[in-house]
């Protein structure tokens, strides 16, 4: 038998089967917790640890995205990335692609060298454009990170969850926007593409807030702008960042009204 045959398998059968599993807990707490008070608390109070410590891990993996440490990110990742199929592809470029999001350009780029070219490399054509498109953003090459932009827009849509297309699309997006962004040739839309995209991912939330930051000053939205980027972190030397909010800082010191 084959998979996606009569065998249930994919990305929407393990969320179909929790989503079971999780109901019918619930309602066996429920009888539980009507037939044996004392029991029925007990349990109910387990799932609630669990699911507290659930999203206390999800909100403290946020913190740590939102932070910009890009080294205690790849700390973080390092177990599971040693696990993934073909390490030697796959390795390298999930390295690049944080440094990337966290504008470490010259890390990035060091780390593609390493990535072994082959099948897998092929394969992740998807990430690389990605990666690629948001590099050339950063390296002032908007014409060609459009480019990359575009043809990652033509790549074949993953069929098999709604929300993963639907966040792949708002990625998609997103980083066309950014290049935009960047090369100061916006179209309508694209500041609430870049704000969600950042909403939508922790890990390139910076790198979209900077590009709807730089697409508000285009626009006159300076209080917007400012708003933006208000809370950013400390960015490292090796961050371009550093430089996009100094100049950013400029921009709106010579634009906003004086006291």
């Amino acid at each position: 038998m084959t998979a996606g045959e009569d065998e249930p398998s994919g990305p929407e059968f393990w969320p179909a089967v929790m989503f079971i599993g999780s109901a019918a807990a619930a309602a066996f707490l429920l009888l539980e917790a009507w037939r044996e008070p004392m029991i029925g608390v007990l349990a109910l109070g387990l799932a609630g640890s669990f699911f507290l410590a659930r999203f206390v891990s999800r909100q403290k993996a946020k913190r740590l995205f939102l932070g910009g440490d890009v080294e205690a990110i790849l700390a973080r990742w390092s177990g599971s990335v040693a696990k993934m199929p073909h390490f030697e592809t796959m390795g390298p470029l999930m390295t690049a692609t944080a440094f990337a999001a966290y504008g470490w350009v010259a890390r990035a780029r060091s780390a593609l060298v390493e990535a072994e070219r082959g099948e897998a490399w092929e394969a992740a054509l998807e990430q690389r454009l990605f990666l690629d498109a948001i590099l050339l953003t950063f390296e002032g090459d908007t014409d060609a990170a459009l480019d990359r932009a575009s043809r990652l827009a033509r790549l074949p849509m993953p069929t098999t969850s709604p929300s993963l297309v639907e966040r792949i699309g708002l990625l998609r997006a997103g980083v066309a926007a950014l290049a935009r962004a960047f090369a100061h040739d916006l179209r309508d839309g694209d500041v609430n593409v870049l704000i969600a995209a950042s909403d939508a991912s922790p890990l390139v939330h910076w790198a979209m807030r900077y590009g709807a930051a730089i697409a508000l000053i285009d626009t006159g939205e300076l209080t917007r702008a400012r708003a933006l980027i208000a809370d950013a972190p400390a960015w490292s030397q090796e961050s371009c960042f550093l430089e996009f909010h100094r100049e950013i800082d400029a921009e709106l010191g010579r634009r906003e009204p004086a006291a």
